[in-house]
Protein backbone atom coordinates (compact mmCIF):
# COMPACT_ATOMS: atom_id res chain seq x y z
CA UNK A 1 0.00 0.00 0.00
CA UNK A 2 2.73 2.44 1.05
CA UNK A 3 6.46 2.03 0.49
CA UNK A 4 9.03 4.41 1.92
CA UNK A 5 12.45 4.07 0.33
CA UNK A 6 15.59 5.69 1.81
CA UNK A 7 13.66 8.84 2.74
CA UNK A 8 15.79 11.82 3.76
CA UNK A 9 14.76 15.41 4.39
CA UNK A 10 13.52 18.05 6.79
CA UNK A 11 13.20 21.82 7.00
CA UNK A 12 15.31 24.52 5.30
CA UNK A 13 17.88 22.03 4.12
CA UNK A 14 18.36 20.37 7.50
CA UNK A 15 17.99 16.59 7.30
CA UNK A 16 15.66 15.63 10.15
CA UNK A 17 15.01 12.19 8.64
CA UNK A 18 17.95 10.12 7.48
CA UNK A 19 17.61 7.17 5.14
CA UNK A 20 14.20 5.94 6.35
CA UNK A 21 12.82 2.78 4.70
CA UNK A 22 9.73 0.73 5.63
CA UNK A 23 6.42 -0.51 4.21
CA UNK A 24 2.82 -0.37 5.43
CA UNK A 25 0.34 -3.00 4.28
CA UNK A 26 -3.30 -2.37 3.43
CA UNK A 27 -5.56 -2.73 6.47
CA UNK A 28 -2.77 -2.28 9.03
CA UNK A 29 -2.92 -0.11 12.13
CA UNK A 30 0.68 1.06 12.05
CA UNK A 31 2.09 3.02 15.00
CA UNK A 32 5.01 5.45 14.99
CA UNK A 33 6.83 5.89 18.30
CA UNK A 34 9.79 7.91 19.47
CA UNK A 35 10.81 10.64 21.91
CA UNK A 36 10.34 14.33 21.12
CA UNK A 37 12.58 15.42 18.26
CA UNK A 38 12.97 11.94 16.80
CA UNK A 39 11.26 12.93 13.52
CA UNK A 40 7.78 11.43 13.92
CA UNK A 41 5.76 14.47 12.82
CA UNK A 42 8.24 15.28 10.06
CA UNK A 43 7.76 11.77 8.68
CA UNK A 44 3.97 12.07 8.83
CA UNK A 45 4.07 15.39 6.95
CA UNK A 46 6.15 13.82 4.20
CA UNK A 47 3.75 10.87 3.93
CA UNK A 48 0.84 13.29 3.52
CA UNK A 49 2.61 15.26 0.78
CA UNK A 50 2.71 18.47 2.81
CA UNK A 51 6.47 18.48 3.33
CA UNK A 52 8.85 17.75 0.44
CA UNK A 53 11.81 15.42 0.91
CA UNK A 54 15.32 15.80 -0.48
CA UNK A 55 16.20 12.19 -1.21
CA UNK A 56 14.49 8.83 -1.46
CA UNK A 57 10.96 8.05 -2.55
CA UNK A 58 7.42 7.40 -1.30
CA UNK A 59 5.35 5.00 -3.35
CA UNK A 60 1.60 5.10 -2.85
CA UNK A 61 -0.08 2.09 -4.49
CA UNK A 62 3.17 1.60 -6.48
CA UNK A 63 3.03 5.17 -7.83
CA UNK A 64 5.38 7.97 -6.65
CA UNK A 65 3.61 10.32 -4.24
CA UNK A 66 4.83 13.35 -6.21
CA UNK A 67 2.86 12.24 -9.26
CA UNK A 68 -0.51 12.64 -7.48
CA UNK A 69 -2.44 15.89 -7.72
CA UNK A 70 -3.76 17.39 -4.48
CA UNK A 71 -7.31 16.27 -5.30
CA UNK A 72 -6.18 12.73 -6.20
CA UNK A 73 -4.19 12.50 -3.00
CA UNK A 74 -7.14 13.72 -0.91
CA UNK A 75 -9.23 10.81 -2.21
CA UNK A 76 -6.67 8.35 -0.87
CA UNK A 77 -5.08 9.98 2.19
CA UNK A 78 -6.78 11.91 5.00
CA UNK A 79 -4.83 13.64 7.75
CA UNK A 80 -5.68 14.50 11.34
CA UNK A 81 -2.87 16.71 12.68
CA UNK A 82 -1.96 16.94 16.34
CA UNK A 83 -3.19 20.51 16.79
CA UNK A 84 -6.22 21.03 14.54
CA UNK A 85 -7.35 24.64 14.25
CA UNK A 86 -10.32 26.38 12.67
CA UNK A 87 -9.93 29.96 11.51
CA UNK A 88 -13.60 30.47 10.62
CA UNK A 89 -16.70 30.07 12.77
CA UNK A 90 -18.22 27.15 10.90
CA UNK A 91 -20.78 24.84 12.42
CA UNK A 92 -19.77 21.28 13.18
CA UNK A 93 -21.64 19.94 10.16
CA UNK A 94 -20.10 22.56 7.87
CA UNK A 95 -16.65 21.67 9.15
CA UNK A 96 -17.18 17.95 8.61
CA UNK A 97 -18.65 18.63 5.14
CA UNK A 98 -15.33 20.16 4.04
CA UNK A 99 -14.02 16.61 3.98
CA UNK A 100 -16.18 15.95 0.90
CA UNK A 101 -14.34 18.54 -1.21
CA UNK A 102 -12.18 16.01 -3.03
CA UNK A 103 -15.28 14.10 -4.15
CA UNK A 104 -17.15 17.12 -5.54
CA UNK A 105 -17.53 17.17 -9.33
CA UNK A 106 -18.17 19.87 -11.91
CA UNK A 107 -17.77 23.64 -11.81
CA UNK A 108 -20.55 24.16 -9.27
CA UNK A 109 -19.66 21.18 -7.09
CA UNK A 110 -23.22 20.28 -6.12
CA UNK A 111 -24.01 18.54 -2.83
CA UNK A 112 -25.34 15.02 -3.39
CA UNK A 113 -27.39 12.60 -1.32
CA UNK A 114 -24.26 10.47 -1.00
CA UNK A 115 -22.34 13.44 0.47
CA UNK A 116 -25.11 14.04 3.00
CA UNK A 117 -25.26 10.37 3.94
CA UNK A 118 -21.51 10.07 4.50
CA UNK A 119 -21.28 13.28 6.55
CA UNK A 120 -24.09 12.16 8.85
CA UNK A 121 -22.58 8.68 9.11
CA UNK A 122 -19.14 9.88 10.20
CA UNK A 123 -20.63 12.43 12.63
CA UNK A 124 -22.48 9.56 14.25
CA UNK A 125 -19.41 7.34 14.30
CA UNK A 126 -17.33 10.01 16.04
CA UNK A 127 -20.05 11.09 18.45
CA UNK A 128 -20.44 14.68 17.22
CA UNK A 129 -23.87 14.49 15.57
CA UNK A 130 -25.43 16.15 18.62
CA UNK A 131 -23.29 19.24 17.96
CA UNK A 132 -23.98 19.54 14.21
CA UNK A 133 -25.46 23.07 14.40
CA UNK A 134 -23.07 24.41 17.05
CA UNK A 135 -20.18 26.76 16.29
CA UNK A 136 -17.01 24.66 16.39
CA UNK A 137 -15.24 27.44 18.31
CA UNK A 138 -17.57 26.80 21.26
CA UNK A 139 -16.59 23.14 21.63
CA UNK A 140 -14.02 21.72 24.02
CA UNK A 141 -10.62 20.56 22.75
CA UNK A 142 -11.69 16.92 22.82
CA UNK A 143 -14.95 17.64 21.00
CA UNK A 144 -13.13 19.61 18.29
CA UNK A 145 -10.68 16.73 17.91
CA UNK A 146 -13.57 14.39 17.16
CA UNK A 147 -15.04 16.89 14.67
CA UNK A 148 -11.79 17.02 12.72
CA UNK A 149 -11.57 13.23 12.80
CA UNK A 150 -15.07 13.14 11.30
CA UNK A 151 -13.91 15.58 8.63
CA UNK A 152 -10.98 13.28 7.77
CA UNK A 153 -13.27 10.23 7.62
CA UNK A 154 -15.69 12.12 5.35
CA UNK A 155 -12.98 12.00 2.69
CA UNK A 156 -13.51 8.21 2.56
CA UNK A 157 -9.75 7.70 2.56
CA UNK A 158 -7.88 4.49 2.02
CA UNK A 159 -5.14 5.73 4.34
CA UNK A 160 -5.69 7.74 7.52
CA UNK A 161 -2.71 9.63 8.96
CA UNK A 162 -3.05 10.60 12.61
CA UNK A 163 -0.72 12.66 14.79
CA UNK A 164 -1.49 11.75 18.40
CA UNK A 165 -5.22 11.12 17.77
CA UNK A 166 -6.10 10.75 21.45
CA UNK A 167 -4.83 14.24 22.26
CA UNK A 168 -7.46 16.11 24.38
CA UNK A 169 -9.68 13.00 24.61
CA UNK A 170 -10.74 11.53 27.95
CA UNK A 171 -10.31 7.82 28.65
CA UNK A 172 -13.69 6.69 27.34
CA UNK A 173 -13.27 8.55 24.04
CA UNK A 174 -9.67 7.33 23.66
CA UNK A 175 -10.88 3.75 23.93
CA UNK A 176 -13.90 4.36 21.70
CA UNK A 177 -11.80 6.06 19.01
CA UNK A 178 -9.12 3.37 18.93
CA UNK A 179 -11.69 0.58 19.06
CA UNK A 180 -13.35 2.13 15.99
CA UNK A 181 -10.07 2.64 14.14
CA UNK A 182 -9.07 -0.97 14.81
CA UNK A 183 -12.50 -2.13 13.68
CA UNK A 184 -12.28 -0.11 10.46
CA UNK A 185 -8.89 -1.63 9.60
CA UNK A 186 -10.49 -5.08 9.85
CA UNK A 187 -13.91 -4.34 8.32
CA UNK A 188 -13.04 -1.78 5.63
CA UNK A 189 -9.35 -2.50 5.03
CA UNK A 190 -8.65 1.09 6.10
CA UNK A 191 -4.92 1.65 6.58
CA UNK A 192 -4.17 3.72 9.68
CA UNK A 193 -0.76 5.26 10.34
CA UNK A 194 -0.62 7.03 13.67
CA UNK A 195 1.91 8.72 15.93
CA UNK A 196 1.59 7.65 19.56
CA UNK A 197 3.14 9.16 22.66
CA UNK A 198 1.27 6.66 24.82
CA UNK A 199 3.25 3.44 24.48
CA UNK A 200 0.54 1.39 26.16
CA UNK A 201 -2.16 2.45 23.68
CA UNK A 202 0.23 1.67 20.84
CA UNK A 203 0.96 -1.77 22.30
CA UNK A 204 -2.76 -2.49 22.73
CA UNK A 205 -4.01 -1.51 19.29
CA UNK A 206 -1.22 -1.51 16.69
CA UNK A 207 -0.39 -4.41 14.39
CA UNK A 208 3.15 -3.12 13.96
CA UNK A 209 5.30 -0.36 15.45
CA UNK A 210 8.04 1.83 14.05
CA UNK A 211 10.36 3.15 16.75
CA UNK A 212 12.31 6.25 15.74
CA UNK A 213 15.43 7.72 17.32
CA UNK A 214 17.31 10.82 16.15
CA UNK A 215 15.71 10.77 12.70
CA UNK A 216 16.46 7.11 12.08
CA UNK A 217 14.61 3.84 12.52
CA UNK A 218 15.56 2.03 15.69
CA UNK A 219 13.23 -0.90 14.97
CA UNK A 220 10.23 -1.78 12.78
CA UNK A 221 8.56 -4.88 14.22
CA UNK A 222 5.69 -6.36 16.20
CA UNK A 223 4.68 -4.49 19.39
CA UNK A 224 6.08 -7.17 21.68
CA UNK A 225 9.49 -6.85 20.04
CA UNK A 226 9.57 -3.05 19.86
CA UNK A 227 8.30 -2.57 23.41
CA UNK A 228 11.16 -4.37 25.06
CA UNK A 229 12.14 -2.95 28.41
CA UNK A 230 15.82 -2.41 27.67
CA UNK A 231 15.12 -0.87 24.23
CA UNK A 232 12.55 1.64 25.51
CA UNK A 233 14.78 2.58 28.43
CA UNK A 234 17.64 3.32 26.05
CA UNK A 235 15.61 5.29 23.47
CA UNK A 236 13.49 7.33 25.89
CA UNK A 237 16.27 7.71 28.49
CA UNK A 238 14.00 6.87 31.40
CA UNK A 239 13.32 4.05 33.84
CA UNK A 240 10.48 1.87 32.67
CA UNK A 241 9.29 -1.68 33.23
CA UNK A 242 7.43 -4.00 30.88
CA UNK A 243 4.49 -6.10 31.98
CA UNK A 244 1.70 -8.05 30.32
CA UNK A 245 -1.80 -6.64 29.98
CA UNK A 246 -4.13 -8.52 32.38
CA UNK A 247 -6.80 -9.23 29.75
CA UNK A 248 -5.26 -9.27 26.26
CA UNK A 249 -1.89 -10.47 24.88
CA UNK A 250 -0.37 -6.99 24.57
CA UNK A 251 2.79 -5.48 26.11
CA UNK A 252 2.40 -2.62 28.55
CA UNK A 253 5.03 -0.28 29.99
CA UNK A 254 4.99 1.35 33.41
CA UNK A 255 7.13 4.30 34.50
CA UNK A 256 9.36 3.86 37.52
CA UNK A 257 9.23 7.24 39.28
CA UNK A 258 12.07 8.55 41.43
CA UNK A 259 9.98 8.87 44.58
CA UNK A 260 11.60 9.04 47.97
CA UNK A 261 9.29 7.42 50.49
CA UNK A 262 8.98 9.11 53.87
CA UNK A 263 9.23 5.68 55.47
CA UNK A 264 12.67 4.48 56.44
CA UNK A 265 14.21 1.41 54.84
CA UNK A 266 14.30 -0.48 58.16
CA UNK A 267 10.52 -1.12 58.20
CA UNK A 268 10.01 -4.73 59.20
CA UNK A 269 6.95 -6.96 59.11
CA UNK A 270 6.94 -9.10 62.25
CA UNK A 271 4.63 -10.80 64.74
CA UNK A 272 4.09 -7.57 66.70
CA UNK A 273 1.81 -6.39 63.86
CA UNK A 274 -0.57 -9.35 64.22
CA UNK A 275 -4.06 -8.75 65.67
CA UNK A 276 -5.79 -11.91 66.91
CA UNK A 277 -9.44 -12.05 67.89
CA UNK A 278 -12.23 -14.59 67.75
CA UNK A 279 -13.60 -13.12 64.52
CA UNK A 280 -10.45 -12.60 62.51
CA UNK A 281 -6.69 -12.59 62.30
CA UNK A 282 -5.27 -9.37 60.85
CA UNK A 283 -1.95 -7.82 60.00
CA UNK A 284 -1.79 -4.13 59.14
CA UNK A 285 1.47 -3.09 57.51
CA UNK A 286 2.85 0.45 57.93
CA UNK A 287 3.70 0.44 54.20
CA UNK A 288 2.04 -1.09 51.10
CA UNK A 289 3.38 -4.58 50.38
CA UNK A 290 3.72 -6.11 46.94
CA UNK A 291 1.46 -9.17 47.01
CA UNK A 292 0.56 -12.28 45.09
CA UNK A 293 -2.52 -13.88 46.59
CA UNK A 294 -5.40 -16.31 46.11
CA UNK A 295 -7.59 -14.53 48.66
CA UNK A 296 -11.33 -14.03 48.35
CA UNK A 297 -10.53 -10.30 48.20
CA UNK A 298 -7.29 -8.92 46.77
CA UNK A 299 -6.52 -11.94 44.61
CA UNK A 300 -3.84 -11.78 41.93
CA UNK A 301 -0.96 -9.33 42.17
CA UNK A 302 -1.09 -5.87 43.67
CA UNK A 303 -0.10 -3.66 46.60
CA UNK A 304 -1.85 -4.11 49.94
CA UNK A 305 -1.46 -2.95 53.53
CA UNK A 306 -4.05 -5.09 55.32
CA UNK A 307 -4.25 -8.90 55.50
CA UNK A 308 -7.32 -10.52 57.07
CA UNK A 309 -8.10 -14.17 57.76
CA UNK A 310 -11.76 -14.24 58.78
CA UNK A 311 -13.29 -17.04 60.82
CA UNK A 312 -16.60 -18.37 59.47
CA UNK A 313 -18.76 -21.27 60.61
CA UNK A 314 -17.98 -24.62 58.96
CA UNK A 315 -21.49 -24.53 57.45
CA UNK A 316 -21.02 -21.01 56.08
CA UNK A 317 -22.82 -20.40 52.80
CA UNK A 318 -23.37 -17.17 50.92
CA UNK A 319 -24.61 -16.48 47.39
CA UNK A 320 -21.96 -13.79 46.92
CA UNK A 321 -19.11 -14.47 49.32
CA UNK A 322 -16.91 -11.76 47.78
CA UNK A 323 -19.46 -9.05 48.52
CA UNK A 324 -19.97 -10.53 51.97
CA UNK A 325 -16.21 -10.40 52.59
CA UNK A 326 -16.00 -6.80 51.42
CA UNK A 327 -18.86 -5.88 53.78
CA UNK A 328 -17.05 -7.62 56.65
CA UNK A 329 -13.84 -5.70 55.90
CA UNK A 330 -15.71 -2.39 55.92
CA UNK A 331 -17.55 -3.24 59.14
CA UNK A 332 -14.18 -3.66 60.83
CA UNK A 333 -12.91 -0.28 59.58
CA UNK A 334 -10.50 -1.60 56.97
CA UNK A 335 -10.30 -0.43 53.35
CA UNK A 336 -11.20 -3.22 50.86
CA UNK A 337 -8.96 -1.76 48.16
CA UNK A 338 -5.90 -2.19 50.40
CA UNK A 339 -6.88 -5.59 51.78
CA UNK A 340 -6.16 -9.24 51.06
CA UNK A 341 -9.02 -11.16 52.64
CA UNK A 342 -9.33 -14.91 53.28
CA UNK A 343 -11.83 -17.13 55.08
CA UNK A 344 -11.28 -20.14 57.32
CA UNK A 345 -13.45 -22.46 59.38
CA UNK A 346 -10.52 -22.95 61.76
CA UNK A 347 -10.62 -21.15 65.12
CA UNK A 348 -8.36 -18.11 64.84
CA UNK A 349 -6.76 -18.80 68.25
CA UNK A 350 -5.17 -21.92 66.74
CA UNK A 351 -2.97 -19.88 64.43
CA UNK A 352 0.76 -20.57 64.43
CA UNK A 353 3.44 -18.13 63.30
CA UNK A 354 7.22 -17.76 63.17
CA UNK A 355 9.67 -15.02 62.31
CA UNK A 356 12.77 -16.51 60.66
CA UNK A 357 15.89 -14.43 60.05
CA UNK A 358 18.84 -14.58 57.71
CA UNK A 359 21.78 -12.18 57.71
CA UNK A 360 20.06 -9.30 55.93
CA UNK A 361 16.42 -10.32 55.42
CA UNK A 362 13.65 -12.06 57.36
CA UNK A 363 10.38 -13.90 56.76
CA UNK A 364 7.22 -13.98 58.86
CA UNK A 365 5.11 -17.13 58.34
CA UNK A 366 1.49 -17.26 59.56
CA UNK A 367 -0.66 -20.40 59.17
CA UNK A 368 -4.16 -21.44 60.19
CA UNK A 369 -4.82 -25.09 59.44
CA UNK A 370 -7.49 -27.71 59.89
CA UNK A 371 -7.78 -30.90 57.88
CA UNK A 372 -11.49 -31.78 58.00
CA UNK A 373 -11.75 -31.50 54.21
CA UNK A 374 -8.29 -32.80 53.31
CA UNK A 375 -7.84 -33.83 49.68
CA UNK A 376 -5.34 -35.91 47.74
CA UNK A 377 -4.87 -33.75 44.61
CA UNK A 378 -3.81 -36.77 42.55
CA UNK A 379 -7.21 -38.41 43.20
CA UNK A 380 -9.49 -35.36 43.33
CA UNK A 381 -11.55 -36.76 40.43
CA UNK A 382 -13.13 -39.13 42.95
CA UNK A 383 -14.64 -36.18 44.85
CA UNK A 384 -17.83 -34.26 44.12
CA UNK A 385 -17.37 -30.51 43.70
CA UNK A 386 -18.38 -28.52 46.77
CA UNK A 387 -16.96 -25.18 47.89
CA UNK A 388 -16.19 -24.89 51.59
CA UNK A 389 -14.25 -22.35 53.64
CA UNK A 390 -10.49 -22.53 53.20
CA UNK A 391 -8.90 -24.76 55.81
CA UNK A 392 -5.16 -24.20 55.41
CA UNK A 393 -4.43 -20.52 54.88
CA UNK A 394 -0.77 -19.53 54.56
CA UNK A 395 0.72 -16.05 54.79
CA UNK A 396 4.35 -15.41 53.88
CA UNK A 397 5.71 -11.92 54.59
CA UNK A 398 9.19 -11.21 53.26
CA UNK A 399 11.29 -8.30 54.49
CA UNK A 400 13.17 -8.02 51.22
CA UNK A 401 12.84 -7.25 47.51
CA UNK A 402 11.37 -10.10 45.43
CA UNK A 403 11.51 -10.59 41.67
CA UNK A 404 8.50 -11.97 39.79
CA UNK A 405 10.25 -15.35 39.68
CA UNK A 406 10.73 -15.24 43.45
CA UNK A 407 7.03 -14.59 44.06
CA UNK A 408 6.02 -17.63 42.04
CA UNK A 409 8.77 -19.82 43.50
CA UNK A 410 7.72 -18.74 47.01
CA UNK A 411 4.26 -20.16 46.34
CA UNK A 412 5.79 -23.39 45.03
CA UNK A 413 8.14 -23.78 47.99
CA UNK A 414 5.39 -23.00 50.52
CA UNK A 415 3.07 -25.54 48.87
CA UNK A 416 5.75 -28.24 48.91
CA UNK A 417 6.40 -27.57 52.60
CA UNK A 418 2.69 -27.69 53.43
CA UNK A 419 2.31 -31.00 51.58
CA UNK A 420 5.31 -32.45 53.45
CA UNK A 421 3.69 -31.43 56.74
CA UNK A 422 0.48 -33.27 55.82
CA UNK A 423 2.52 -36.35 54.88
CA UNK A 424 4.45 -36.19 58.15
CA UNK A 425 1.20 -36.08 60.15
CA UNK A 426 -0.36 -38.78 57.95
CA UNK A 427 -3.35 -36.60 57.13
CA UNK A 428 -5.64 -38.67 54.91
CA UNK A 429 -8.25 -37.95 52.27
CA UNK A 430 -11.50 -39.30 53.77
CA UNK A 431 -12.84 -40.36 50.38
CA UNK A 432 -9.76 -42.10 48.95
CA UNK A 433 -7.94 -43.07 52.15
CA UNK A 434 -4.67 -41.86 50.61
CA UNK A 435 -2.33 -39.23 52.08
CA UNK A 436 -3.72 -35.73 51.48
CA UNK A 437 -1.78 -32.97 49.73
CA UNK A 438 -3.91 -30.06 50.98
CA UNK A 439 -7.52 -29.16 51.54
CA UNK A 440 -10.22 -28.38 49.00
CA UNK A 441 -9.91 -24.58 49.18
CA UNK A 442 -6.49 -23.74 50.59
CA UNK A 443 -5.36 -20.15 50.17
CA UNK A 444 -1.96 -18.47 50.13
CA UNK A 445 -0.53 -14.97 50.11
CA UNK A 446 3.05 -13.89 49.46
CA UNK A 447 3.79 -10.29 50.46
CA UNK A 448 7.07 -8.40 50.31
CA UNK A 449 8.24 -4.98 51.49
CA UNK A 450 10.26 -4.61 48.26
CA UNK A 451 13.01 -2.99 50.31
CA UNK A 452 16.42 -4.15 51.42
CA UNK A 453 18.07 -7.27 50.01
CA UNK A 454 17.27 -8.20 46.43
CA UNK A 455 16.01 -11.79 46.46
CA UNK A 456 15.98 -13.11 42.92
CA UNK A 457 14.90 -16.70 43.61
CA UNK A 458 12.92 -18.62 46.24
CA UNK A 459 13.45 -22.25 45.25
CA UNK A 460 13.81 -24.79 48.04
CA UNK A 461 17.61 -24.52 48.43
CA UNK A 462 17.92 -20.74 48.02
CA UNK A 463 18.36 -18.59 51.16
CA UNK A 464 14.76 -17.34 50.88
CA UNK A 465 13.38 -20.77 49.99
CA UNK A 466 15.02 -22.33 53.03
CA UNK A 467 13.29 -19.92 55.42
CA UNK A 468 9.92 -20.30 53.68
CA UNK A 469 10.21 -24.10 53.59
CA UNK A 470 11.11 -24.43 57.25
CA UNK A 471 8.61 -21.81 58.44
CA UNK A 472 5.64 -23.14 56.47
CA UNK A 473 6.42 -26.74 57.42
CA UNK A 474 6.78 -25.98 61.15
CA UNK A 475 3.76 -23.66 61.32
CA UNK A 476 1.52 -26.05 59.38
CA UNK A 477 2.50 -28.93 61.69
CA UNK A 478 1.77 -26.90 64.82
CA UNK A 479 -1.44 -25.34 63.49
CA UNK A 480 -2.84 -28.78 62.57
CA UNK A 481 -1.89 -30.15 65.98
CA UNK A 482 -3.69 -27.27 67.71
CA UNK A 483 -6.78 -27.79 65.56
CA UNK A 484 -6.79 -31.55 66.18
CA UNK A 485 -6.45 -31.01 69.92
CA UNK A 486 -9.43 -28.65 69.91
CA UNK A 487 -11.53 -31.25 68.04
CA UNK A 488 -10.64 -33.88 70.65
CA UNK A 489 -11.62 -31.54 73.47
Amino acid sequence: MLKIQQLTGGYTGEAILKNISFEVEKGELFGILGPNGSGKTTLLKMLSGVLPFSNGNILLKDKPLKQYSARELAKIIAVLPQHSSQAFSYTVKETVSLGRYAHQQGWFQTWSEMDEQIVRQVMGQTGVAQFENQDIQLLSGGERQRVFLAQALAQEPEILLLDEPTNHLDLSFQKDLLDRLKGWTNERNLTVISIFHDLNLAGLYCDRLLLMENGKINLDDLPNEVLREERIRAVYKTKIQKQSHPKVPAPQMVLLPEIKDNQTDDVSIDEALLQISGEYLALKSPIPLRTMSSGVVGSGTGWHKVFINRHVDKNYHCDDYRDDMVAFIKENDFEPGETVGMMTAVMIEDVDYQLLRDVDFSVLIVVTAGVGNAIDASRSMEHTFQLSPGTINTWVFVNGHLTEEAFIQSIMTATEAKTKALHELEVRDKVTGSIATGTSTDSISIAATQRGRHLEFAGTITPLGKLIGKGVYDCTIEAIKKSRQRVKI
